[in-house]
């Protein structure tokens, strides 16, 4: 099998996607109800996407393509607001968040379907502690040599999203002592971490056919990389983000993305080499682990700082490129969470009030669903 040739996207463009919880609203476990909601959903308005995940109690959504803040958190509430809507009508709740708090990857069901089958006796357990939750970034690019150069200068900024997103502290019951846990089942995979420092199309092609011609891929998306090209979209995809608490967060994290992706570009601070790559393993773990209180070690001047502070410092530089974006707005959402702390400290100020780890996602279900409506 051969790679597909890339697809020509306007530059800049996003979409989002985000994997759901379904939740019960008897015991606020996971519940497999997701043919029923898709059923419920079947018939919505909007040119947004609604599709099932690996096991049934998960969904996902995914935006038409978007250029600006606006419209983006816009179609996020519409979906939303769609989406609780019929949860209700079935007797469950929805909620973001990285991973349940509670729940028990061996009573997890695979959803029926060929690829997640597949996937299922490829990996064994592995397919069912995949029920974790994950916001995925698309950001177009004109063709596939740029969309790897972006690939790779992006390499630097993926603890950022880590930590600013983390939203999974707990697993099975269980403080894990991460921000964001959810990445280490999907570090477990043996096709997950970076992508290979190749440049140019015409060499992954070359990487894409060495790969498939062993019989470990099959296709693309049997690579589960932080960050991966997607031919037929015409895009990259960052895939390290664990799933807000509200869809607003999830906006301003797409946004920031695009910002950084047009000072990249038009700017060019750097040329990403593949020794930027020597701190990045380390540099991921500390997000995953301390979250914004973590380290991050420049892979180009070898010097070590805070986490927050870097992101301080890179909102700066991509402030002129967010208002020329519209998404200025979206950046101050997150500048502002710098002092608030991310979703994963806000999970933990809940248990701290002797919560229930069962009432600590009722108290996440019910953000999801109180951020701001969309407007009618």
């Amino acid at each position: 099998m051969s790679l597909q040739d890339f697809t020509t996207s306007e530059s800049l463009t996003i979409g989002v996607e985000l994997e759901l919880q379904l939740i019960s609203t008897h015991d606020h476990d996971l519940i497999p109800q997701a043919q029923d909601l898709l059923r419920e959903t079947a018939r919505h308005t909007g040119a947004w996407d609604i599709k099932p995940e690996i096991t049934r109690s998960m969904i996902e959504i995914g935006t038409s393509i978007q250029r600006e803040h606006g419209p983006l958190v816009a179609e996020l509430r519409d979906m939303r607001d769609q989406l609780v809507r019929a949860a209700r009508r079935l007797n469950i709740e929805i909620a973001g968040g990285g991973t349940h708090a509670f729940q028990h990857w061996s009573e997890q069901q695979i959803y029926p379907g060929e690829r997640f089958h597949y996937i299922s006796d490829l990996y064994g357990y592995l397919a069912k502690q995949f029920t974790v939750f994950g916001q995925h970034v698309h950001v177009g690019c004109p063709n596939g040599d740029d969309a790897l150069w972006l690939l790779h200068a992006l390499s630097r900024y993926v603890p950022h999203f880590i930590a600013l997103s983390a939203s999974s502290p707990f697993v099975q019951g269980h403080d894990t002592g991460f921000d964001s846990a959810r990445l280490n089942s999907v570090f477990a995979f043996p096709l997950s971490g970076r992508a290979p420092f190749v440049r140019s199309w015409d060499e992954f092609g070359a990487y894409f056919d060495k790969m498939t011609a062993t019989g470990v891929v099959q296709s693309m998306k049997d690579f589960y990389w932080d960050i991966r090209p997607k031919p037929e979209y015409g895009t990259i995809e960052l895939r390290v983000c664990d799933t807000p608490l509200t869809v607003e967060k999830a906006a301003a994290l797409a946004c920031y993305l695009q910002a950084i992706c047009r000072y990249l570009i038009e700017e060019r601070p750097f040329e990403p080499v593949e020794d930027d790559y020597l701190v990045y393993t380390y540099n991921r773990f500390q997000a995953c682990r301390f979250g914004l209180q973590g380290d991050i070690v420049n892979p180009q001047t070898k010097a070590r700082g805070k986490l927050r502070d870097d992101i301080v410092r890179t909102l700066a530089r991509v402030e002129t490129h967010a208002v020329d974006l519209k998404s200025w707005e979206a950046c101050q959402l997150l500048r502002e969470s710098l002092g608030e702390g991310n979703d994963a400290q806000w999970l933990r100020r809940q248990r701290a009030q002797d919560a229930q780890l069962s009432e600590v996602v009722e108290a996440a279900a019910r953000r999801w669903t109180q951020s701001p409506p969309a407007a009618r």
